[in-house]
């Protein structure tokens, strides 16, 4: 299985690397893991203009990455899951896509493109840290769906 998660964010050195890179680690039993970070000179300007302009930006960016494969987009007005929930998101994928917005999140017209909107929770996080809690419960919920004592 293919796990690919694309985000609007800067390529840059964060102390949750290792973190990722351990959590990819252990998602590599079940699935390969692909992270691409998207931030481009058209979503810096659209920042400057207003949070419609972002938005728009945003979806240019993401739009192309929205392919046959299952996409779930995280936010915050989405479905909040359990990990038992989650865990049915991957089930019988061959491939699956998260998208993560940037700061002012995405336009309607693109939510309906996806096949899922969940949202992490009520709280707001950071970009990272959101990348964090989506790897671990993707590591989760393939434990769950193979009965492997992560979980328990």
């Amino acid at each position: 299985m293919n796990v690919e998660i694309v985000s609007i964010a800067k390529k840059e050195k964060s102390l949750y690397d290792p973190l990722n890179k351990e959590l990819t680690k252990m998602i590599s039993r079940f699935a390969k893991v692909t992270d691409t970070e998207i931030f481009n000179k058209d979503v810096t300007k659209a920042h400057t203009i207003s949070s419609d302009a972002a938005q728009r930006a945003y979806s240019k960016v993401l739009e192309p990455h929205i392919s046959s494969c299952y996409s779930i987009v995280l936010h915050p007005d989405g479905k909040i899951v359990d990990s038992f929930e989650f865990s049915k998101l991957l089930d019988g994928k061959m491939s699956v896509k998260f998208f993560i917005g940037g700061a002012y999140g995405f336009e309607q017209d693109f939510l309906k493109k996806s096949d899922a909107v969940i949202s992490l929770g009520k709280i707001t996080m950071s970009h990272k840290i959101a990348k964090v809690v989506l790897l671990e419960q993707i590591y989760r919920g393939f434990s769950i769906l193979t009965n492997h004592p992560y979980h328990k």
